[in-house]
């Protein structure tokens, strides 16, 4: 699907209608119908067919957006399926996620340490999303793509933050007291 005809024809409809060219209008329906006998009919006069022109091409937008939509969801899942195979892996305890706990955990200041904590909530929502997804039937869903995209596009931003805190929290260097320096004594030179 042409992602640029589709901005073109959400362009042309977004125009008010005082503006609008309808006879670019018709030949956009010609483009997308294929029907010559049509656009030679609303050619004639494309200003006295304008609403039959506006709500043929609104049909076709919609449907090239529910089309897009479709293929972002598609997308976003197995970017998820991938997400529950390393990160929520529902079978399993965790025992994964209190091996990464760090030995210096306790010296560590409190929104580090937290940040151990916040990811143990972020893994336990990412669990009940997933519960949820899995709970959805695309079968008898009259729009599946919507009622999975919300779940999915949760999953994702808590697996980006998920990471993110990992990334912090493994990556914060405690800074050691620094020791008192000691003066040394300057000798001078021998000539």
């Amino acid at each position: 699907m042409d992602q640029q005809f589709t901005e073109k024809l959400q362009a042309w409809l977004d125009t008010p209608d005082a503006e609008k060219d309808y006879a670019e209008g018709a030949l956009m329906l010609l483009q997308l119908s294929g029907n010559k006998i049509m656009y030679r009919n609303i050619s004639v006069n494309p200003k006295g067919k304008a609403e039959f022109i506006t709500g043929r091409l609104r049909r076709y937008l919609n449907f090239r957006l529910q089309q897009t939509t479709h293929q972002e969801v598609l997308e976003m899942q197995e970017q998820v399926d991938v997400i529950v195979k390393e990160t929520v892996k529902p079978d399993e305890e965790f025992a994964d996620f209190k091996a990464g706990k760090r030995a210096d955990h306790d010296k560590l200041p409190k929104e580090i340490q937290n940040l151990y904590v916040e990811n143990l909530d972020i893994v336990h929502r990412m669990r009940e999303l997933h519960l949820q997804l899995r709970k959805l039937s695309t079968e008898n869903a009259t729009c599946p793509d919507s009622e999975r995209y919300p779940f999915l596009k949760e999953l994702i931003a808590l697996d980006k933050k998920l990471h993110e805190n990992w990334d912090n929290y493994d990556h914060f260097i405690v800074e050691k007291p620094k020791a008192a320096t000691t003066k040394k004594s300057k000798k001078k030179p021998t000539t």
